[in-house]
């Protein structure tokens, strides 16, 4: 393929016209909490307004006013004050701890109070602690310093360790996400002895029961249709348990009724799945609904499973280029290239399709219909049925990348290794 073609399949659905922050690795998503902040600088209400954006503040009410503690200190003697109070503060420090001294009479003790302030002084930082401001932070700061501190804040009161999520989409429907997205959560709750609940969100017709072979009589529709029972005992007696370490939220995969939902109806659901285990698989269908986007926006890690033709290059292209404008503060979302190599079909190359996306893949998948073929007919993973295969190795890398962990005990070859194998075997013959 000619520079030109690689130009041309770059600029479908747009690009990127800068590159965005450093991911935000560290902080969790803040709960249903007020925030206020009151800005002298247009800089940080710019700060400010791109940090309640970010899909970590989705839960938190954040409303931006002018003037800095003085205008705090007189705003709060009429009002309400919410859970966090954020301040600007231009002062020398007999000024400012006064003010704050105005601030504190009027203020709930419930309350907490960021400063952000001009003076890097340890002096001043151990004043303001001692009058129980929360944090104080030295001008100028970024949307990331933002969002750690009040997750460190409110984050830690959290009773339950809040689990990551990753969501898997396809480029174009039958790409096999879903069939890449069970055989992941098996290899983390194998490899990593880790527990994991796989969401089929796919009410209509997903595949999650049969490539598990299990087939309960409740799931994922008796969640989002009773959000008012929705606990930690309800979600529990909707698992079916796979494995010691791997259970599914399945989809009824009947036709019975419309599954027609709004923009926040999962949310409870995968909710109340993060409080209960460390990693939430979400097989997300190949749809465009408000709750697709709201998922995917959400999601701690986006996985999309293309297959290497010009429909899925549009589709992924268009699926990351919004990823990286809706999700600036995460890192982009991680390709996966499936059935490379289907016999008498033209095909993209694969360093082609990754030049284009400007994503590298975290796998690759020769195709192999009789092999997946046969793990699906049976409801068995890559692993139980061919231990030994490439591909089962492969899954065990793509466990520990989307973890952020150091591979799997036995994850010994590359990501490109059944490819290559496969590629070594057409040469040998």
């Amino acid at each position: 393929m000619s520079d030109a073609d690689i130009q041309a399949l770059s600029d479908i659905g747009g690009s990127s016209a800068e590159d965005p922050p450093a991911p935000i690795t560290d902080a969790r998503p803040v709960p249903r909490i007020t925030i206020q902040a009151f800005c002298e600088s247009p800089e940080l209400v710019d700060v400010i307004d791109a940090a309640a954006a970010d899909r970590r503040m989705a839960r938190a009410q954040v409303k931006v006013h002018g003037g800095g503690v003085a205008a705090a200190a007189e705003f709060y003697r009429e009002a309400a004050t919410p859970n966090l109070i954020v301040v600007e503060a231009k002062l020398a420090m007999p000024q400012l701890e006064a003010e704050l001294d105005r601030l504190a009479d009027v203020t709930d003790p419930g309350t907490r109070v960021v400063v952000i302030g001009s003076i890097n002084d340890v002096e001043l930082y151990r004043g303001l602690i001692q009058r129980g401001v929360s944090e104080y932070l030295v001008a100028p700061v970024d949307v990331a310093g933002i969002i750690r501190t009040i997750s460190g804040l409110f984050v830690e009161q959290q009773d339950a360790p809040i689990g990551r999520t990753i969501a898997f989409v396809g480029a174009k429907g039958g790409v096999g996400s879903s069939t890449i997205a069970h055989n992941v959560a098996w290899s983390i709750a194998r490899g990593f002895e880790s527990e994991v609940v796989v969401v089929d969100l796919d009410l209509a017709f997903g595949t999650a029961g049969l490539d598990y072979n299990k087939d309960p009589t409740q799931g994922i529709a008796e969640a989002v249709n009773a959000p008012e029972r929705l606990d930690d005992n309800f979600f529990d007696r909707l698992l079916a348990r796979c494995t010691d370490n791997l259970s599914l939220l399945a989809a009824p995969a009947t036709l019975d009724n419309a599954y027609d939902f709004g923009e926040f109806a999962f949310e409870p659901v995968i909710e109340i799945a993060q409080t209960g285990v460390p990693t939430v698989i979400l097989d997300v269908p190949h749809m465009w609904t408000s709750w697709v986007r709201k998922t995917l926006f959400g999601a701690d890690e986006v996985v999309v499973t293309a297959e290497p033709d010009l429909a899925n290059l549009r589709n992924a292209k268009n699926l990351v280029d919004l990823m990286r404008q809706e999700r600036r503060n995460d890192a982009p979302p991680r390709l996966v290239v499936n059935k490379v190599g289907l016999a008498k079909r033209p095909e993209i190359g694969v360093n082609d399709l990754s030049q284009a996306l400007g994503l590298e893949p975290i796998a690759t998948f020769p195709f192999d219909g009789q092999l997946f073929g046969t793990a699906s007919n049976n409801g068995q993973m890559i692993a139980e049925l061919e231990p030994k295969n490439p591909n089962a190795d492969t899954f065990d890398r793509m466990a520990a990348s989307v973890l952020g962990r150091a591979e799997a005990k036995g994850a010994r070859r590359s990501l490109l290794a059944p490819l290559l194998e496969q590629l070594r075997g057409k040469k040998a013959g």
